[in-house]
């Protein structure tokens, strides 16, 4: 009786330890320090892109998958927060359609250093990187190596989490070609599908204007058979990959 009168006793100070939002553009700085010390030790950081995806995607797209994913990472991880997601990324031929927003290496590169540091003075013991488009990919790599390198004797690890890209990449292909469904590699009914799952409001797909792949469209892929429940699955791909992989890491001495 005694024991559970203490533990009622402690639900509002329990309470009041959690952060009202996993995002830290949500929170005022006083609140990232009392999650931090309430055991949010953990950053994520996710690079998502501004770039073509077809006539029927939102150039954000990238940066819409990339905000769900990292919070759904947090959430299961149940120790991390989500830094701001960086909305750029070096996009390659897509460049030269319009509206597309791209980073050289260089660039993109030294703004997640940047970050990472910018966690790591805050009081975060871990920073993850990873990003929801191909390039970047190796600048993410060398970014969390050089970090690591140069914080772990102050009890800091940075790690890159590329199983949310590559090894999901190969989880989403594995589970279309058992569904019978075309993969493509760029505005298809992969990246389509995601997108769907998460347009509520219907603003970011323009349904009436899906197409089969045109070279002059920027679509790779057919996205006329992608679906809400399709993309459901697919994001539960990544997270599931990002997660596990997470967690191998910071279990490691």
């Amino acid at each position: 009786m005694t024991r559970c009168l203490l533990l009622l006793a402690l639900v509002p100070a329990l309470a009041a330890a959690q952060p009202q939002s996993l995002f830290i553009a949500d929170l005022t700085w006083p609140e990232v320090k009392a999650a931090i010390a309430a055991g949010k030790t953990t950053a994520i950081y996710y690079a998502g892109s501004t770039e073509q995806g077809g006539p029927h995607m939102a150039l954000g797209k990238h940066n819409v998958i990339a905000s769900y994913v990292a919070g759904r990472i947090a959430k299961e991880l149940g120790n991390a927060l989500v830094a701001p997601v960086l909305p750029f990324a070096p996009t390659g031929e897509h460049a030269k359609f319009p509206g597309t927003v791209n980073l050289s290496d260089a660039t993109f590169a030294a703004v997640a250093r940047d970050v990472g540091q910018s966690m790591f003075a805050a009081g975060f013991r871990v920073v993850c990187f990873m990003g929801d488009h191909g390039g970047g990919q190796e600048a993410l790599k060398q970014v969390a190596a050089d970090l690591d390198r140069a914080w772990w004797s102050k009890g800091r690890r940075a790690y890159y989490i590329g199983d949310a890209y590559y090894k999901a990449e190969a989880g989403i292909h594995a589970y279309l070609v058992e569904k019978k469904l075309p993969p493509g590699a760029h505005a298809g009914i992969e990246d389509t599908s995601q997108l769907m799952f998460l347009d509520r409001g219907q603003k970011w797909v323009r349904r009436d204007k899906l197409a089969a792949a045109d070279e002059k469209s920027g679509v790779d892929g057919d996205p006329r058979r992608a679906s809400a429940a399709i993309g459901r699955a697919l994001l539960d791909i990544k997270v599931n990959a990002a997660v596990a992989q997470i967690e191998s890491l910071v279990r490691k001495p």
